[in-house]
């Protein structure tokens, strides 16, 4: 397998390890300890490796019956984009929605990863948050449907 491959094989398991598992030491094989997590949900942007763990741990425990797939995988040398897709029901507790809504979500993503030596350096999220608090009734856009 060449590194492209294994490249792709290393983000397929963030999906079925990480977040449909719950694995976290999994991050640990994976990444970098240095590793830059650079998302929506992160204290200022950016984060470290311990504070995304952090980040899958409180999603999960929001949504117990989370779910993530990979619908598109792009290689570019050291770096792979992925095109995600995730569901799940909110049972549990979310910054700013204390109290379960029961309500079934499905969001979309796209994380760009970076690798060297064949782990993850670096990754770039972007997702519909917006579309999170849309569906579990928190936000609502005025005069929209």
């Amino acid at each position: 397998m060449d590194n492209a491959e294994v490249n792709k094989a290393l983000v397929l398991r963030i999906a079925t390890e990480i977040w449909n598992q719950g694995k976290l030491l999994v991050c640990d094989e994976i990444m970098t300890e240095d590793a830059k997590y650079y998302g929506p949900h992160m204290p200022n942007g950016i984060g470290s490796r311990e504070e995304w763990k952090k980040a899958i741990t409180m999603y999960r425990n929001a949504f117990p019956d989370s779910h993530v797939t990979y619908e598109e995988l792009i290689e570019a040398g050291d770096t792979v984009i992925g095109r995600w897709r995730a569901t799940g029901t909110h049972t549990g507790k979310l910054p700013a929605v204390e109290k379960p809504t029961g309500k079934r979500i499905a969001i979309t993503g796209i994380t760009i990863y970076h690798f060297a030596n064949g782990k993850i350096v670096e990754a770039c999220e972007q997702l519909d948050l917006l579309g999170m608090w849309q569906q579990l009734g928190v936000f609502n856009l005025t005069g929209h449907k």
